[in-house]
């Protein structure tokens, strides 16, 4: 169960303006209770805040999470940042500076929401939600590479196929059999083998041709 998180606050400042503001003007302001760091830390959660990406990468090894209060428009960036260091659960932190108008999108990969105005329950609810998505977002992710790289890898094989077709007179069949018997005696996945098939072909390619341009 998550037990820290990495608190990006690019925000704060502006917040404290707000509370500390005797003319508040937005009637939202006045029903949020909480800050992003008080919240998490009444419910027994470590934080630690900071908003510099060098810092970051120091911090994150010792979170289970993400926290990031940010605009909208911020949120997709650091995203990118923080998963290039570590693959964890992002939640983020909604109140009128984040979100401070119905005209705001929001579109980036997120795994979760918390409130400014939520309830302890409410808060440990959207992140048993979030953590859950955060996995099947992952697993997801993980058998997509794994398709993705079986289909590259069959373009590589087909292609040394045809070569050996066209070289040996042989049939399909005949330079799978080919493929498979080579990497076996080479003790190399199949794919590795085709793959070094092709390369030599083409390059040997490229110097018949070069041949017949002199």
């Amino acid at each position: 169960m998550l037990q820290s998180f990495i608190l990006i606050d690019e925000l704060q400042a502006a917040r404290s303006a707000t509370s500390s503001s005797p003319h508040q003007l937005n009637s939202s302001s006045s029903t949020e209770k909480f800050l992003p760091a008080e919240m998490l830390k009444d419910l027994g959660f470590r934080v630690y805040s900071t908003a510099a990406v060098k810092e970051i990468s120091f911090i994150i090894p010792k979170v289970d999470a993400v926290l990031l209060s940010v605009s909208p428009s911020q949120v997709e960036s650091w995203r990118t940042r923080v998963s290039a260091m570590k693959s964890l659960p992002l939640f983020w932190w909604c109140d009128s500076h984040t979100f401070p108008s119905n005209e705001c999108v929001m579109n980036a990969g997120i795994d979760g929401l918390i409130g400014s105005t939520m309830t302890p329950l409410e808060v440990h609810c959207a992140l048993l939600l979030g953590v859950n998505h955060y996995f099947q977002r992952t697993e997801w992710q993980q058998e997509r590479e794994q398709l993705l790289s079986k289909l590259e890898e069959r373009k590589w094989v087909d292609q040394a196929k045809r070569i050996l077709c066209e070289i040996k007179g042989i049939s399909e069949a005949e330079a799978y059999d080919f493929l498979r018997k080579q990497a076996m005696n080479e003790r190399k996945r199949m794919v590795d083998v085709a793959t070094s098939i092709v390369k030599v072909y083409q390059i040997l390619q490229d110097q018949n041709q070069g041949g017949r341009k002199r």
